[in-house]
């Protein structure tokens, strides 16, 4: 029923939305007589915010095209190599010619981004500064709701496997980047795949504010996800998709709960953003006002997530700690990191980190045991929370350079 009163709230706000924006227009427009009457910037500002507050937000573009190589400007075509189901592996191919076409190859980056309520989109910026110096593939994680229920279910377990294939598709040369959520079923698929002595074996692996081990410094969505039982999550917070989408009948946790639950740990936060977001469109500071709307754009647009992923890691990774105790078990063989001897390990946590803890993705070298120590190595960036350390100033300029540098180390 939640999920319906969503949508119909949605179908209501929509034209709400769409006549907020033309009256701002009308306010703001150098070509309508409205825009110079006394109070206009404020009122153009207020509809804008207005209008923003009730539109839907879609998927955004990645929009990396084109990158920069040795100060020269390369077009990057998106292709879709692998299209699962619930995922595709997209490649951001770099057109490269003349005297870049005859450089030494890039090192392959897979970066694996959360299936947590957004899009992967959301590691824009870290795409952005690997595609550089790297050959980059990112998970492309499809919204639940856009899924047939003939598809079939997505466990955690799936996950797993879907990693493995995806590494094994781009060979041993690769390295994998895994940000948030991923860390866990990376790790995983990388165990599996050294205890089965798999010649595909990545050459690296970089986690990145990831619980690993959620019992190390929790946090207020560990909190959430142990002061709950495992039936509570599967009765209050699942619902089924409506009639309106692709993934009719199909049971998930969706996105919007996920949105909302966000929100509500910084409030005061987002309060302020907007009502700077106003101050600025008054101010007529367009530079800040593109950013609040980049940023939101990101922020807002949220996916649905499988019910049966979703209950999966609600249970393995928060409540019964299955990886870092060592009893996680996927299609009856045993997840074993200290099987893993020959992939480096980079770690990376945020101090200000308020999702992932810290301690938290760093548990992963105690795990990654029988990983030699001059192949490993962890960074705690100072200052930076958790966005902040995949996107953003400290991420460009404290962390990519490290993770650069780790990968070319081991390439």
């Amino acid at each position: 029923m939640l999920y319906h009163l969503h949508e119909l709230q949605r179908r209501l706000m929509n034209p709400l939305s769409v006549w907020a924006q033309a009256t701002s227009e009308l306010f703001s427009s150098p070509y309508s007589p409205l825009a110079y009457t006394p109070m206009s910037r404020r009122l153009a500002a207020g509809y804008d915010l207005l209008h923003r507050l009730g539109k839907h937000y879609t998927k955004p573009e990645f929009g990396l095209s084109p990158t920069t190589i040795n100060g020269t400007a390369v077009p990057v075509v998106e292709e879709v190599d692998v299209e699962k189901p619930f995922c595709r592996l997209l490649h951001f191919r770099r057109e490269l010619n003349g005297r870049l076409a005859k450089r030494p190859a890039d090192p392959r980056v897979l970066i694996v981004a959360p299936l947590s309520g957004h899009h992967a989109t959301l590691l824009r910026d870290t795409v952005r500064a690997m595609l550089r110096e790297h050959d980059v593939w990112i998970t492309d994680w499809i919204d639940a709701r856009l899924v047939p229920v003939s598809a079939g279910p997505f466990h955690l377990d799936d996950y797993v496997d879907y990693v493995r294939e995806f590494i094994t598709f781009l060979g041993p040369s690769v390295h994998v980047i895994s940000v948030c959520q991923p860390t866990v079923p990376v790790l995983a698929a990388v165990s599996l795949m050294a205890s089965d002595d798999d010649p595909h074996l990545p050459r690296s692996m970089t986690m990145m504010g990831g619980p690993i081990d959620t019992r190390s410094s929790p946090t207020q969505v560990n909190a959430l996800a142990t002061r709950k039982n495992h039936g509570w999550f599967e009765n209050n917070v699942v619902f089924t998709v409506p009639s309106s989408h692709p993934g009719y009948l199909r049971k998930v946790y969706p996105g919007f709960l996920q949105h909302a639950g966000f929100v509500a740990m910084n409030p005061d936060r987002h309060l302020n953003s907007h009502w700077d977001y106003y101050m600025d469109l008054v101010k007529g500071d367009l530079d800040d006002v593109a950013a609040h709307r980049a940023f939101y754009d990101e922020y807002n647009a949220v996916i649905d997530l499988p019910a049966e992923y979703y209950l999966d890691t609600i249970r393995v990774v928060f409540q019964e700690h299955r990886l870092p105790k060592g009893t996680w078990v996927v299609h009856g063989k045993r997840v074993r990191p200290q099987d893993i001897r020959t992939v480096a390990l980079f770690t990376v946590e945020g101090e200000l980190d308020d999702i992932s803890g810290s301690g938290q993705t760093q548990a992963a070298h105690d795990l990654c045991s029988a990983i030699p120590k001059n192949m490993k190595q962890h960074l705690t960036a100072e200052g930076a929370g958790h966005y902040g350390i995949f996107s953003g100033r400290r991420w460009r300029e404290m962390i990519y350079p490290r993770i650069r540098d780790f990968i070319r180390a081991h390439d």
